[in-house]
């Protein structure tokens, strides 16, 4: 299986503060993964903090 996280870091929020708001959507997912199944299939989209589309994470099979 692998994780994939990925986040895109041309949002206007992201722009404005990358290093701020790429650590609050990192806190946030981590903290947050205890809620999902650790199986491929599994995955969810991230949004910035004005929240706007902001990338996806995912567990995929091999």
């Amino acid at each position: 299986m692998r994780f994939i996280f990925e986040v895109d870091m041309n949002t206007e929020a992201m722009k404005l503060n990358p290093e701020a708001e790429l650590g609050r959507v990192l806190r946030y997912w981590a903290g947050n993964l205890k809620n999902y199944p650790m199986e491929p299939g599994t995955g969810e989209e991230i949004v910035d903090s004005e929240y706007k589309d902001a990338g996806s994470w995912a567990i995929v099979g091999d």
